[in-house]
């Protein structure tokens, strides 16, 4: 069975009503990233970080998986299907994805401040001061903020270098590192880039641009890689 990596981006959960982070509209355009998103704005106010993804949080809570989702689930009929996410939503999961690698977190769990180890799943969406590990450590959403390390990404350099192919859906690829993870990509695997805004891979001669949003481009994705 082939293995086909799939790096999904903001724009595969926009249509689940997941607010996108860069685009025109998107949330941080409403904040400022230095309050919100970063370990100096937990030291500086850890509340308006803790209400910033309560908000985001409970949004998921009322979110379902769209057809995209549900499709790279459907493909694991025919291929050992490997999701790169930059994501922090769990709709992959609930859409039935088996194997979702999360780069930047997961919006729904929160860990200890005191040990890094100490990662609790959220049942609600509200996460407060006062909430803390069986250690006694305040909680934080299990987030990578600006000026964190990716630790994940060793791990989807090696997913991304065993694919047999490769599908980027829903990014821009202009966040680092992730969007690096097409150099590791072996020459001569096909690429297939799903996007509307067609995101340039540089002079890869072996892209296949399918500008669309993600539902309708995955299908069409879905239509060339199986049988019919």
């Amino acid at each position: 069975m082939q293995s086909l990596v799939v790096l999904s981006g903001a724009g595969m959960s926009a249509e689940s009503g997941i607010p996108t982070f860069r685009d025109m509209g998107g949330i941080w355009e409403q904040y400022d990233v230095t309050q919100v998103a970063s370990p100096e704005a937990w030291r500086a106010n850890p509340e308006l970080v803790l209400e910033f993804y309560n908000q985001r949080r409970k949004k998921l809570f009322e979110s379902e998986p769209n057809n995209g989702h549900l499709i790279l689930a459907e493909l694991e009929q025919w291929f050992n299907v490997q999701i790169i996410t930059q994501n922090v939503d769990d709709l992959h999961e609930r859409a039935g994805s088996k194997q979702i690698l999360h780069l930047h977190g997961e919006l729904k769990k929160a860990r200890s401040t005191g040990n890094p180890n100490l990662v609790y799943e959220l049942k609600h969406w509200g996460l407060k001061l006062g909430d803390v590990c069986e250690k006694g450590y305040q909680l934080r959403p299990h987030i990578v903020w600006f000026g964190e390390a990716v630790e994940a990404i060793g791990q989807a350099q090696a997913i991304a270098s065993i694919a047999d192919i490769f599908v980027v859906v829903g990014t821009s690829l202009n966040v680092y590192p992730a969007a690096g993870l097409v150099h590791y990509v072996r020459k001569g695997v096909p690429v297939f880039v799903v996007d509307p805004a067609k995101p340039l891979l540089g002079n890869n001669n072996n892209v296949t641009y399918i500008t669309e949003k993600a539902s309708t481009g995955l299908m069409k994705l879905k239509e060339m890689l199986t049988p019919q």
